[in-house]
């Protein structure tokens, strides 16, 4: 396994994210307000972007099934089912209110940190505090 590969491929695509996020129009929270609003003043512009990368993300889950291993690391990390409980649906809704409400989800959240607006910055620290708290209160409790 070769670790300074792993964190170069980790930041080639970061910053290939990051820059699709700024180019899409997704680090205006204005902006995915207004997709979000489909019963006011709709702006559809955004739904490109998720064609977009619906489709891409489709393509490298074919590359993927394809390899016997990955380039990087000795297997692949891929995402078990979990299935669909309490709080998976009220983490979801919680993050579907916040989203509408801020304008802001943690990828571009963490990319608008570039642009060093203080909106932005007490976003991501109250993102990561909510983490945190989730970390620690949460997950920690008994039973």
């Amino acid at each position: 396994m070769n670790r300074f590969a792993q964190v170069v491929t980790a930041l080639a695509a970061g910053t290939v994210f990051g820059l699709g996020l700024a180019m899409s129009g997704m680090l205006d929270p204005a902006r995915v307000r207004g997709f979000l609003d489909i019963f006011g003043a709709w702006d559809p512009s955004l739904a490109f972007v998720l064609g977009g990368a619906v489709t891409v993300a489709l393509a490298g889950m074919a590359v993927l099934k394809r390899l016997r291993r990955p380039a990087f690391d000795e297997a692949f990390h891929l995402p078990v089912t979990s299935p669909i409980d309490r709080r998976l649906v009220l983490g979801s809704a919680i993050f579907g209110i916040g989203w509408g409400m801020a304008g802001f989800c943690p990828g571009p959240a963490l990319a608008s940190l570039s642009l060093g607006l203080a909106p932005v910055v007490l976003f991501v620290i109250a993102m990561l505090a909510g983490m945190t708290l989730h970390d620690r209160v949460w997950l920690r409790r008994p039973g």
